[in-house]
């Protein structure tokens, strides 16, 4: 005869973590709340690349990342907005991560991307020099950036991260643009 197992269930929510259900056992309860714990002191971030720093946004606030492709320029809009783009017979804006930095323009490469991303409920497109990796790092890890760091950059870069040889600046994807910044993007997308 086999012995009896417990089995755990591992589903992701929408909101991101782990959630384990089982057929209950304290063994299986010990597991559930080790992994609960892991999930609550981790990010998992997307690193990506601009100029010659290297960023990182939580995971959970990227929709997709795709390659470069035709982007319609929109006349009137701030310089930093690169225009709109038709992903699945979806319309969306797209902001170029270099000069909403102050950073100089670039043409794309090989290695440039748009990452699709949802900011304060709304899904843009950003425009990155390459994007590298997914990485898992301990909240622990992140460190208050530096007092040098002030004014609107402070709203968008939470800390910065020491990852051995390199440091990774991590960005708060909805304070990237104002409230009003992201309700102005509404207006550049026609309506059918």
């Amino acid at each position: 005869m086999l012995p009896k197992t417990n089995s755990l269930q591992f589903t992701v929510p929408e909101e991101g973590g782990y959630v384990v259900s089982q057929n209950a056992t304290d063994e299986s309860a010990e597991v559930q709340a080790d992994i609960q714990s892991e999930n609550q002191n981790t990010l998992q971030l997307v690193s990506f690349q601009l100029a010659d720093e290297e960023y990182g946004v939580e995971i959970m606030k990227v929709q997709e990342i795709i390659l470069m492709g035709e982007i319609t320029r929109v006349p009137q809009t701030p310089a930093y907005i690169k225009g709109l783009i038709n992903l699945r017979s979806t319309v969306i804006p797209v902001v170029d991560l270099r000069l909403r930095f102050g950073l100089n323009s670039q043409e794309a490469t090989e290695n440039s991307r748009i990452m699709v991303v949802n900011v304060r409920g709304k899904t843009i497109g950003i425009v990155v020099d390459s994007v590298s990796e997914v990485l898992r790092v301990a909240e622990s890890d992140v460190a208050d950036p530096l007092p040098t760091v002030s004014g609107v950059e402070r709203e968008y870069i939470p800390g910065l991260i020491n990852l051995d040889s390199r440091l990774l600046v991590l960005l708060d994807i909805d304070k990237l643009l104002t409230m009003e910044e992201a309700n102005s993007l509404d207006e550049l997308i026609p309506t059918i």
